[in-house]
């Protein structure tokens, strides 16, 4: 009697540990992002993406320190809700360097409208400003190596909902600076049925 009682105390036991066990290898899915940009952001831990930026930029302190920006920017470059800033982040190969080079586009609050637009090299422990673009409205982004900026056309009466086209610019990075490698231009149809904007070389 005794022994069928330890042996089903011992099989009680056995069955609570299997479904308590421990959760072994976890997934945890890709990396979170930071949502504020200009903050800055921790290191990766060794288990993070390949494609994890190595280290993330205070972009906001880079536009703001940087005494080649226009001081118009750096007036509108104010959080527009709490501490979120109105700047799109890039980080990529544009130069060759041993780090990857941040693209800054700084935006307006109500309508996000790009005021500025700037690249950034890694110089040593500090970044140098290699390109900057502030017609606005202007946006740049990273293609494929090369440096793609985006300027909207606008005739008069237009919306800043609506621009009438846009110039696209394509620079390549060459013997230390950027080179203009090739521009088209797009014209928005204006149809209601929204047709395929028309391209042309500029």
């Amino acid at each position: 009697m005794i022994t069928a009682t330890a042996v089903l105390a011992a099989l009680a036991l056995f069955v609570a540990a299997c479904a308590t066990g421990g959760t072994g290898a976890r997934d945890e899915g890709p990396a979170g992002t930071d949502a504020v940009a200009g903050k800055l952001k921790p290191n990766p831990s060794p288990m993070a993406s390949a494609y994890a930026t190595p280290h993330n930029v205070d972009a906001v302190r880079l536009v703001l320190d940087d005494p080649g920006v226009a001081p118009s920017v750096k007036r509108a470059l104010k959080p527009c809700v709490g501490d979120e800033y109105p700047v799109d982040v890039s980080y990529g190969d544009l130069t060759g360097g041993a780090d990857d080079d941040v693209v800054v586009n700084v935006m307006t609050c109500s309508d996000a409208v790009g005021v500025g637009s700037y690249v950034y090299r890694e110089a040593g422990d500090a970044y140098r400003n290699v390109f900057r673009a502030e017609e606005s409205p202007v946006y740049a982004e990273i293609d494929r190596g090369d440096l793609v900026v985006t300027k909207q056309v606008y005739k008069k009466d237009d919306p800043v909902t609506s621009p009438s086209g846009e110039n696209v610019i394509t620079y390549q990075w060459t013997a230390g600076r950027f080179i203009l490698e090739y521009r088209t231009h797009n014209d928005y149809s204006s149809a209601v049925d929204g047709d395929a904007p028309t391209t042309a070389p500029n």
